[in-house]
């Protein structure tokens, strides 16, 4: 089974179980979860981050209805496919966010404050292309 390590920001606004969607899709897109790999057990999920596992139940019944995952009776829940791939230079962009990252936590930006501003501005480009 490959280990996902979910983090939850309790402060961030998100639902949880958002933030676990989140998290899974990410890391199918990025390639840290292929088809046929094996998430943890809701329990465990829950254990290691202090959440209900009926929280944890809700998002991975949500990947199931997206068609991203698969339970299996008595086996687990699997990723059942792959999102498009990301573009070709997306290898450049992340060294690029990469440098910002560390200019704003050198302005005393915090982890929340930075996904809030790179969230803001992508709600701003996309409403831009509307």
């Amino acid at each position: 089974m490959v280990t996902v390590l979910f983090r939850i920001d309790r402060r961030s606004g998100t639902a949880v179980y958002v933030q676990l969607i989140q998290q899974v899709r990410q890391a199918v897109r990025m390639g840290r979860l292929r088809p046929g790999d094996q998430l943890p057990t809701a329990r465990e999920v829950a254990e290691r981050t202090g959440i209900n596992p009926n929280t944890v139940l809700r998002a991975y019944r949500e990947l199931e209805v997206a068609g991203l995952v698969e339970p299996r009776q008595g086996s687990g829940t699997f990723v059942r496919e792959h999102l498009p791939p990301l573009p070709a230079d997306v290898a450049e962009l992340r060294r690029e966010l990469a440098e910002w990252v560390s200019r704003a936590r050198h302005a005393g930006l915090d982890p929340s404050d930075i996904q809030a501003l790179v969230t803001e501005v992508a709600a701003e480009q996309e409403a831009q292309h509307v």
